[in-house]
């Protein structure tokens, strides 16, 4: 009987264990997991995309799928362009070519995916991944305003934030390929990245208002207010030289507060425009551009120069206007280079 009854004992104790040990592993899979753009995320059941878990978004996905995607409450059609004709049936594969990002080149459909994969993520854990600039009042009186705004690629408290702005020849804002690749992998790097989708007949007032939001919302935001950087390729390229000029600064925002960018990076563009103001410029491009010039903008640079700002300029052989983050090109690893000079200012 005393053998009996130990045997019973043995056999609760083996199954309490089990239980415990189940729950546990449980328990640590639900709390720390791998998100989709493969960092890790915490209180989550997100499973990587790099893992046993698909990605949300494939090539094949919709433009109306990732959209109309909760995700995205009611900015998602932000993240194409609102000023060109896009159609809601088209693929992320069939969107990511120049017919739709007109003047680009090397547009990579995996990193359109990757981008709304990882941006549905982080909302999907409660990440705030976008911010409106303008009021619901200002929004009322002015309806364009509605069409602007801050997606934000996230970063590190308390780190420095910069401001991507896309080229599209103030005709449209081609992000998806000029400025939220950018914002990613900078992002990757710890700093708090956002990207701006502007009106294209008001994008400096918009580049302005962009800046003064993160100035002034920067303790709740968790950012640096100073130290920022403005980054932009073509049209975008002119926005951050204009309002990386302390002089044009003050003169957009109407302030005196609102301190200068550390550093502007610049690619692809004919501004040509210089100061003692302006503030100290990184710049790319390619060698076969027809729309900017390498000459052009080397020359620029070297005016700065002589006015004793500091600047870096590369020209990348063969490539043409559009590039964006160059991955597969002469120009992959430039986004490094460019993260050197801001941080050496």
């Amino acid at each position: 009987m005393d053998i009996r009854r130990l045997l019973i004992c043995l056999a609760i104790l083996v199954c309490i264990v089990g239980v415990t040990a189940c729950s546990q592993k449980t328990a640590d899979q639900t709390d720390t997991v791998q998100g989709k753009d493969g960092n890790i995320v915490s209180g989550s059941g997100i499973a990587s995309s790099q893992g046993v878990g698909n990605p949300y978004f494939t090539q094949d996905s919709t433009v109306r799928e990732v959209i109309t995607d909760p995700a995205f409450e009611d900015f998602g059609r932000l993240l194409f362009p609102v000023d060109r004709s896009v159609s809601e049936d088209a693929t992320l594969s069939e969107i990511s070519s120049d017919d739709v990002y007109v003047w680009y080149s090397d547009i990579q459909s995996e990193k359109t995916v990757e981008i709304v994969n990882h941006l549905k993520a982080r909302a999907d854990v409660g990440e705030k991944i976008y911010y409106p600039i303008y009021s619901e009042e200002e929004i009322r009186e002015d309806a364009s305003k509605a069409d602007t705004g801050l997606f934000y690629f996230g970063g590190s408290p308390r780190e420095k934030f910069a401001i991507m702005n896309a080229g599209g020849g103030f005709m449209y804002v081609g992000a998806m390929h000029d400025s939220f690749p950018h914002a990613l992998e900078v992002s990757k790097m710890g700093y708090n990245i956002f990207a701006l989708i502007y009106r294209p007949d008001e994008p400096y007032k918009d580049l302005a208002r962009a800046i003064t939001y993160l100035y002034d919302h920067a303790k709740e935001l968790g950012i640096q207010k100073d130290g920022y950087s403005l980054w932009g390729g073509s049209a975008g390229a002119r926005m951050a030289a204009v309002l990386g000029n302390q002089d044009y600064l003050r003169e957009l925002t109407g302030r005196n507060d609102v301190p200068q960018a550390a550093s502007v990076i610049m690619q692809y563009t004919g501004y040509t425009d210089t100061s003692k103001a302006d503030a100290p410029t990184y710049a790319c491009v390619g060698t076969r551009d027809g729309i900017a010039s390498w000459n052009t903008m080397k020359n620029r640079l070297d005016r700065l120069k002589k006015l004793g700002i500091p600047t870096e300029f590369h020209k990348y052989e063969g490539l043409s206007h559009g590039f964006g983050i160059g991955t597969g090109t002469v120009a992959e690893g430039w986004i490094d280079d460019a993260v050197k000079f801001w941080e050496s200012r």
